[in-house]
């Protein structure tokens, strides 16, 4: 009579957090400090001196300060929820909802800059060059401080593994809450880098106009990068089939010729991993763990169901 496996033999949590999550919400607590710092000082020199770039500047710092404030929390989120049961797949995806929502601002505060620009390209003000560029050139030394801060947890791939469930996987997926902080950073050193340049040209060249041309080109710079994280965070919360791991997957699965997939589903679940669902067609004697045995290779999987039915 067979037995039937004790309950620990499958039992598992879902936490999908990333192996950096904590060390990267301290950094962006970090940042959200030093932003909120500036953007107060940026904002009375920009009514102060009457530059629009600047005051540009410390208005979209401010709505980044904001957006950074929910990448913070986002972690704190993540983690203070992590093992409850109500979330079927943890709380990994959480990082990137926030970092939608942060896509989301960098496109209206694009817009915003964008507009203003070209009302004042055609309404110029006066402009107190001497003062506006000594701000904004300590919004910039802020803005670098910010983005090294970022750096360490941003754009790298590791390629070490640890054991989860059973299987071992990498970190090759980086963190997209950490890259929307990341982003807004650069976003606020590029809108320094052009107030500078519109400044200084506007005081020792006479061009006023290029003032508002720099704020028309750093819109679309921003709009550009809000665009490209809008479209990455999407593709995570709508669970689009990652190609790369269920190419591995399939291939694994089918290169002996007694196993072929007849359903497979592989979506993200945090920063560092991955699910799947692989329905395969078998023949006799090939067995679920027989299939899970081939596919350890696959790293990024960290949650696994396998189901195996023979012709």
């Amino acid at each position: 009579m067979a037995t039937v496996p004790e309950l620990n033999t499958y039992a598992h949590d879902h936490v999908f957090l990333g192996a950096a999550h904590d060390e990267n919400a301290r950094r962006t607590r970090w940042v959200v400090v030093l932003t909120a710092v500036m953007m107060v000082g940026e904002i009375i020199a920009g009514y102060v001196t009457g530059s629009m770039a600047l005051l540009a500047d410390g208005f979209h710092m401010a709505t980044h300060a904001g957006a950074l404030s929910v990448a913070a929390g986002a972690y704190s989120y993540a983690k203070r929820h992590a093992h409850d049961r109500t979330f079927s797949f943890g709380t990994g995806k959480v990082g990137d909802l926030a970092g939608f929502a942060s896509a989301m601002v960098l496109g209206l505060i694009a817009l915003g800059i964008g507009v203003e620009s070209v009302l004042r390209l055609f309404q110029p003000i006066k402009v107190e060059f001497g003062e506006a560029t000594i701000i904004a050139a300590v919004g910039l030394a802020v803005n670098i401080a910010s983005a090294f801060l970022l750096s360490g947890g941003h754009g790298h791939h590791h390629g070490h593994g640890h054991d989860h469930h059973g299987h071992r996987h990498g970190a090759h997926q980086g963190d997209n809450n950490l890259r929307s902080a990341y982003i807004h950073v650069l976003a606020d050193a590029l809108t320094s880098v052009l107030a500078i340049a519109a400044l200084l040209t506007g005081r020792y060249l006479g061009w006023v106009w290029m003032d508002p041309v720099m704020g028309i080109v750093g819109a679309i710079v921003i709009a550009r990068w809000s665009w490209s994280l809008m479209r990455d965070t999407a593709a995570v919360l709508l669970d689009r089939t990652d190609a790369h791991v269920a190419d591995e997957v399939r291939e694994l699965v089918e290169a002996r010729g007694d196993a072929r997939i007849a359903d497979l589903h592989v979506w993200r679940v945090g920063p560092e991993a991955h699910a799947a669902i692989v329905g395969v067609v078998a023949d006799l004697g090939v067995s679920g763990a027989a299939i899970r045995d081939r596919l350890k290779p696959v790293h990024e999987l960290a949650h696994l169901t396998v189901e195996v039915v023979s012709p």
